[in-house]
């Protein structure tokens, strides 16, 4: 490309979250997934295991009341433990060996109640999402190339109750109906034999010639009468693509020469009529360290650049972080290949904070929970984080300048400051602003809440 959007970014100034419990695992993460109404994680890991995860409420008289009811009913799960103070427990609800290859994917069902995963060995598996018990299967169509073998998973992603998508190594996009056939019912579950359902996609499309590196659903249009989008976002290669589950492939980006590895859509950016912003955006992560923003219906180019990582890391997971933490405005926290995690907030396209998930090993999931409470999962771990009890001060500080109209100081030492051109306040603006700086120096620093995880051994 000839030309490249600007670029914007700023130094990190302060974490934003705190862990507030570690799970080390026996093998390397490769697939996470979020429950969307309850305080549940699915992971699968590279020895094919799938294990899904109860965590405690994230405020500590809930996880107090959660930890004395899980004692009294003598509720351990099956590796749950204590912490080492004894006052922290997760509860690992089922763990199983799922696949003889490793565990490439994992998806909920829109309402929580199937758990998808597909694997290396060339199948996709639904089981029951809180038993963990198998209640289908399908194979992976084969290859085009002369290996006559399957195409590796890469994304799957349930988008509606009946329709399930898979992206595979080899750049296809294979759409499942769930429904003709069904999967194969009834049949035993614990035997190695159970039968293959005779389920082929019921589409394939082919947005980029190999890897499928993410999967991204537009929200449905006004005139949906279902609710559910038909047009999804992927990325792979170099190139961002759109798929039309009525027409097919409709765009193809141009070449972006930097591998593009994670995107989702955010709405709510300001709209500006001068630009034609419409206000909503895909976000997509790339190899080079790089956050590039591409307008609705513009998907030729990318419009803006955030530089995340001058070390160039890469951008492997992208999580829009939900209204009210971390202050107002859009905000959207980006892993990176070193391990460290960025937070960027849109319209001043600017990186406010990050958190380090691990000294050694990448981010390659991120998500939160129906708590708000952000979940980060690389190398042998697996992280849960709330957040930062002074950023959530710190920002009702902004909200009340901004409020107020004025500009607050950029000064580091993070002093107001009463000269340089100021003007002066009244005295009833004054007041407020002197009792809440009063109040944020009595808050205590966060303690540690003791919650700790039990390996998957």
């Amino acid at each position: 490309m000839e030309t490249r959007a600007p670029k914007h970014t700023i130094t990190p100034r302060r974490p934003m979250f705190d862990t507030i419990c570690t799970l080390p695992l026996s093998a390397d993460l490769f697939a996470q997934a979020i429950h969307p109404t309850a305080p549940l994680v699915a992971v699968g890991l590279s020895s094919g295991h799938v294990a899904t995860l109860k965590l405690p409420p994230v405020e500590d008289d809930e996880t107090q009341a959660l930890v004395n009811e899980l004692g009294k009913q003598g509720k351990g799960g099956i590796l749950g433990r204590r912490g080492s103070n004894g006052t922290g427990v997760v509860d690992t609800a089922w763990k199983t060996k799922r696949h003889k290859g490793s565990c490439r994917c994992l998806a909920y069902s829109l309402d929580g109640l199937q758990l998808y995963s597909a694997g290396t060995d060339g199948v996709v598996k639904a089981a029951d999402a809180e038993t963990g018990q198998v209640t289908g299967k399908v194979g992976i169509p084969q290859s085009t190339s002369s290996t006559n073998k399957s195409e590796g998973p890469t994304v799957i992603h349930a988008l509606t109750p009946q329709t399930l998508l898979l992206g595979t190594d080899g750049g296809a996009l294979h759409l499942y109906d769930l429904r003709d056939p069904a999967p194969t019912l009834p049949f035993d579950s614990t035997s190695d034999k159970t039968a293959f359902t005779s389920a082929k996609p019921a589409q394939t499309h082919r947005p980029h010639p190999d890897d499928i590196t993410s999967l991204t659903p537009l929200p449905a249009s006004a005139t949906s009468t279902s609710g559910y989008s038909k047009q999804f976002l992927t990325t792979g290669s170099t190139t961002l693509a759109l798929t039309d589950l009525r027409r097919g492939v409709l765009v193809q980006s141009e070449d972006q020469e930097e591998l593009l590895l994670s995107s989702l859509y955010i709405t709510g950016l300001p709209a500006r009529k001068a630009s034609g912003s419409s206000g909503e955006k895909a976000v997509v992560g790339g190899a080079d360290g790089v956050v590039t923003l591409w307008e609705k219906g513009l998907w030729d180019d990318q419009d803006e650049r955030v530089v995340v990582s001058r070390e160039k890391e890469t951008v492997d997971a992208l999580a829009e972080i939900p209204d009210g933490i971390g202050g107002f405005g859009r905000k959207v926290a980006a892993g990176l290949g070193d391990g460290k995690i960025r937070f960027i907030r849109f319209g001043q396209n600017q990186v406010v904070g990050e958190v380090q998930h691990d000294e050694l090993e990448g981010v390659v999931e991120l998500g939160f929970d129906v708590g708000g409470r952000m979940i980060s999962g690389g190398g042998q771990v697996v992280k849960v984080w709330r957040e930062h009890i002074e950023a959530e001060a710190e920002d009702e500080d902004a909200e009340e300048q901004a409020a107020l109209g004025k500009k607050g100081s950029d000064s580091e030492d993070g002093e107001d400051g009463d000269g340089g051109g100021k003007e002066e306040s009244s005295e009833e603006e004054e007041q407020p602003r002197k009792r809440r700086k009063k109040r944020k120096r009595s808050k205590a620093p966060p303690k540690p809440s003791g919650l700790s995880f039990a390996g998957l051994d």
